[in-house]
Order: C-alpha cells, then structure tokens, then sequence
C-alpha cells in the first residue's frame, strides 16, 4: 500500500530517474531491402521466451505475399529450432522479433496463424516499419499532473492526433475469413476477480483481452534494450499494472521500434514504454502465448501505427493520477494509487477497474452492502477545473460495482466530451462501504400547512421507513413558485434516485396521451452540461417537485401556452398570456465545488443518510396573490 505523499514522491523519483537514463547505446543494424529477400534464404530470428535473456530460432523465407500487410506486403517464413520447439510455435508476444539473413535485419515477425502447428508466421518488412520514424509525434501533455515535476514543453510541429475509427486489427493474426482473429493478451497485475473481469467486458470491442500475473522479480537487472529484446506498452501502473508485451525489432540511438503490427492502430500515441520480464511462454491449442510482466518505465510509445510501434527513450509520456482511500466498516480499508495513460477511448474503463479493484480489496467480500462515494477530478478545459460528487449506493448483490456507474459515466463524458478537448489531471476517490443496508422507503407526505401564497416556502414532512428500523420523519422546504396560479397544486416527493412513474402518467395525460414532442431549444453548451452533472439528485436525497409542466412548440407561428399540470389547452388558452421572458444574462461559471442549490422553481430538497425509495404525492391549495 502506498500513501498519497509517498506516490507522489514515487512519480518524482521516477521522472528524475528516467531524465537521467542514457540513451540506448545499441548501434543501428545493416539493413535487408525486400527486393533483396530470396525464397529459400535461411536466417535466424531472436526473442525471449523466459526471463530477459535473448535466444535464437531458425527461419527459412517461403514466398513474398503481396499485398497482404497493414501497409504493404508480408515475407511468409517457417521457424523451427529448440526455442520454437520449447515456445510451441511463434507465441503472442513474439512480434517484434527481429529477423536477420547473412547478419542484416529484413523485419519483423508481425503475424501467425492459430489452430495450426504455429510454426509458420508473417514478417513486417523492416522498410515499411521505418516509416514510422517520418510520422511526427504527439506533443507532450498540456497539462502535467501535479506530482510530476514541471511541465513539459509543447512541440509546436507536431501534428494533431488521429482517431482510430475502426476496431483494431488483431496483434500476432493476419486477417481473413479462414483465420480466427485473437485478442490481443494484456498482463494483469494486481487485480483481483471483479475487476479483472470488468476490464475483459469492457475491453473486448477493441480485441484486447487482459491476463492475470504477478509482478515480476524485484532484482531483474533488465540492461539495455535491443533487437529481440522483451518491451512492454504499459496503459496502468502503480499498485496494479496493465500493458501489453511485444518484442524489439530496431534500435537507433534513443528509438526503438517494435511488435510488427499495430497495438490499438492509434496513430500518435501517448504510453508507459517499459522493458519486461517473461515468466514463460505457455502451448495454447490456439495458439500460444508469453506470460509476463511489465518492468520500469523507460520511455514513451510515440506512434502506434499499421507497421509496428515505435518508442522514444527519456521521454515520459502524459498519465493522469489516480488516489483512491477505501474505508470498510467490517474489514478496515487501504489507500491505493495508480497511474492512467491519457487515452480518451481507454482511460474511463481503466479507471473504473482500478476504483473497483482498490474497493474489492479493501472490502474483501462480494455481496450487499452500502456505499458512499465521493469523487473529485481536475481538469484543465473543463468550467471551473474542478468537480466534485457525492452520492449513495445500495446493491444486494455487488456493491463495488453498483456504486461506480456516476464515476465511469463523469470520466467518459469529460474525456470525449463534443466541446473541447479536457485534459484530466488528477483524480481523487474516497469511499466508505459498510455491509448495513442503509435505504427508507418513503411511506406518507404531508405538507405542514393546507395553503399557500406564489412565492412562500412551506413544509413538507414526510415519513420514512428505514429498513429493519423503526419510522422516522424528515422535513422538506418547497418555494411555491412566483408564477403559481391560484388553485390546487400538486406536487410530487420522491427519493433522488427514484423516477417517478405516477408523474409520468399524469404529464402523458395532460399531453392528450399524445408523445412528447421534440424541443427546439438549442444544445446545451459544455458549461451547462456540467452544471447539469452538479445538480443531478442523489440517491439519498428526498426531493420535493412540481411533477413537470409541458411546453408547447410554436408550430406555424401559432404560440400555445403553457400547461399546468392536470391543464387542458382549453384551459390554458382561457388563461391571459403570459408575457415573453427577456433572455438572461450569461453568468459566470463559478465554482463546480459550490454546494448545490436547488431551482425554486422547480424543487426543493433535503439530503438523508438513508438511500430513499419509492413516491408519493402532496397536495394544497394555492392562495390568490393579495387577496386574503
């Protein structure tokens, strides 16, 4: 476990570490041209299949398949050797391995068949995987987090980065009908049953497929990196880790490039590069695959292109900060911290699973219980650059789960948000789960006083059940609004969390039982949909509210009133117009941290420390204004 202080420390440590790390001192290998490749020709490959130590395995060139690579064409080779005998064919995490014919580098075993004796494999010709080093990197964040020491600055030359709009293409497999398509393996370090399974629903769409090891050996002395080296893209790291693990192809002074096809095919990219440790290479009836871990952090995966990745030493790459303190009534709790690559696709699921994991953990159960969960993100781009949410949860099932829905749904939004681009620099959760079933189901209501003025507050006092516990009572404040006309007004209590159906209904039957028609106010702007996110009820608020008046459209330049509830168009239109609104001033955006204050006009509420369930409704007469 690692303290806030000491994480933070920890990232320091390591960027003033890796600014002093040389640059790889492997000198450039004589190079193969494709034209020059002969069928026949006899070479030799190298890789790791355990541990950090290179071994080689033989090849022999079998044909030139035009066309067939993500960028040109592929050279179709069979291995053999002891290291493919022990390995049980060309293994995921073989790609990258660099292929040699009379000591010079033609490329990199990029793909392989499944369900075949795995021997023979694909080469990304090491001309295309050049390439690569034309296309310009990503600049450095915009924003780095604030543990890390200053910013970096932006290389204005560098182009923006691309979308992949597309589902990847598969590590380690060519495409085809014939050929089954295999996720990619991601080594898994550190998380526990949940969460490993979250990241494997979550993570399939884009072939990514995560595996549960260890971290590796304290004591590796894993050196230099170069051809046939074990390299690792690492997505998480800190008390869990996530990567992928391929294999060096290239070395020149601090570049390296690697795997022989793409990783998420993302085009400038931002990730941990980390060299890796191999616990074994396991036979697999579909193919088989290394088992490993990845190690320190030794730069950053620039470009993750259709030919390979590339990589730049001494460069750290963007991450956003992760802390999470999880208090468990029945088990204690543990602090945990983790680092998150800045991917907008990637970094919602990534932090979710890591919240989900550290909650897991701490409570050391799966079952019902209750939570409450408050989450605080910085972020620059986003109004006020900061926000702030608390909420309550309760699942008779899976409680660490159940409470991360608004954290997933916040980070999601944030990070693909259609206004701007946001850049996360820090995120803070801190969560308290008990196995006591905290709800209260809302049993009566009733307003304190029978009528009332537009514009006076009232009382509401309503009765609750809480479970397995004696009734209690709450009070609810409610501002009649100004506009109220005089009558009898209905209004609706409900618990935050709870969608009212009786309001529904009545609202559909003052519509005529007609559907909704569709509003013509404008999209909201980024400002007002984080405000929305504020304001939005919590599970254990009780909520006083005018069920909701419907506004008709202009259709034809014909303006109809608006209907109050129960109000027929007949009704309404008996009624003098009310006088066109003046539009309101912009205000500033203020604080996101303010407490939230609710809309007079619409509801009041009081929040509990019980999740509420259930409605009902209230109902008074409205006084005349002036009129005694």
């Amino acid at each position: 476990m690692i303290s806030r202080r000491r994480f933070g420390a920890l990232i320091l440590v390591c960027l003033v570490w890796l600014l002093a790390l040389p640059a790889a001192a492997v000198a450039a290998v004589p190079l193969m041209p494709l034209s020059e490749v002969r069928v026949g020709a006899q070479g030799v490959a190298r890789t790791v299949i355990a541990g950090t130590r290179i071994e080689e395995f033989g090849v022999e060139v079998l044909g030139i398949m035009k066309n067939k690579g993500a960028v040109g064409d592929l050279i179709l080779v069979r291995t053999y050797g002891d290291v493919i005998d022990r390995a049980g064919g060309v293994a995921q995490g073989m790609s990258g391995s660099p292929v040699f014919i009379d000591g010079r580098l033609i490329g990199a075993i990029g793909y392989g068949w499944s369900l075949t004796d795995q021997r023979t494999a694909m080469v990304t010709p090491i001309q295309d995987m050049l390439k690569i080093f034309e296309y310009k990197s990503p600049p450095p964040p915009v924003a780095a987090p604030t543990d890390q020491a200053g910013d970096q600055p932006e290389d204005k030359s560098a182009a923006p980065p691309e979308k992949n709009k597309g589902k990847p293409p598969v590590a380690d497999q060519p495409a085809g009908k014939s050929r089954q398509l295999l996720s990619t393996p991601l080594m898994a370090a550190g998380f526990g049953q949940n969460a490993l399974a979250y990241l494997q629903t979550h993570l399939k769409p884009l072939r990514l497929s995560p595996v549960a090891v260890g971290d590796p050996p304290s004591d590796i002395a894993y050196g230099d990196l170069e051809p046939g080296s074990a390299v690792g893209v690492q997505l998480v790291r800190g008390d869990v880790s996530l990567g992928a693990l391929g294999t060096v192809t290239y070395v020149d002074d601090n570049r390296i490039l690697a795997f022989g096809h793409p990783f998420l095919k993302r085009g400038p990219a931002d990730f941990l590069m980390t060299n890796a440790y191999i616990f074994t290479t396991i036979r697999g009836l579909e193919s088989s695959f290394k088992v490993g871990a990845t190690g320190e952090v030794i730069g950053t995966i620039s470009q993750d292109r259709g030919a390979g990745v590339a990589g730049e030493m001494n460069r750290f790459p963007g991450i956003v900060p992760l802390r999470m303190n999880i208090r468990a009534a029945d088990s204690g709790g543990r602090e945990m911290a983790v680092q998150i690559v800045q991917d907008e696709e990637i970094l919602p699921i990534l932090a979710t699973a890591s919240l989900l994991n550290a909650i897991d953990k701490a409570v050391d159960r799966t079952g019902s219980g209750t939570a409450r969960i408050t989450f605080e993100v910085a972020a620059r781009g986003m109004p006020g650059e900061t926000y702030k949410r608390e909420n309550m949860f309760y699942s008779p099932e899976n409680i660490a789960e159940s409470s991360l829905a608004e954290f997933y749904e916040l980070i999601a939004f944030l990070a693909s948000n259609p206004h701007n681009p946001v850049t996360i620099m820090d995120i803070r959760a801190d969560v308290d789960v008990s196995p006591e079933r905290r709800t209260a189901r809302i049993l009566s209501a009733r307003p304190l006083q029978n009528t009332a003025r537009p514009g006076e507050a009232i009382d509401i006092e309503v009765k609750l059940k809480p479970y397995r516990a004696e009734p209690i009572t709450r009070t609810v404040s409610f501002t009649v609004p100004k506009e109220q006309t005089a009558g009898t007004l209905n209004l609706s209590v409900r618990g935050g969390g709870f969608f009212s159906l009786a309001a529904l209904l009545k609202k559909v039957a003052a519509e005529g039982g007609d559907a909704p028609k569709p509003s013509r106010k404008p999209p909201k702007s980024f400002e007002e949909m984080i405000k929305d996110l504020s304001s939005r009820d919590r599970n254990n608020d009780i909520v006083v509210e005018l069920p909701g008046a419907v506004e008709a459209l202009e259709d034809g330049g014909d303006k109809k009133p608006k209907l109050k509830l129960g109000e027929s168009e007949k009704a309404a239109a008996d009624r003098e117009p009310a006088k066109p609104e003046k539009p309101a001033k912009p205000k500033p955006a203020g604080s996101l941290l303010s407490p939230r204050k609710a809309d007079q006009k619409k509801k009041g509420f009081l929040t509990t420390d019980y999740i509420i369930e259930g409605d009902t409704e209230v109902s008074l007469e409205i006084l005349p204004v002036g009129k005694p």
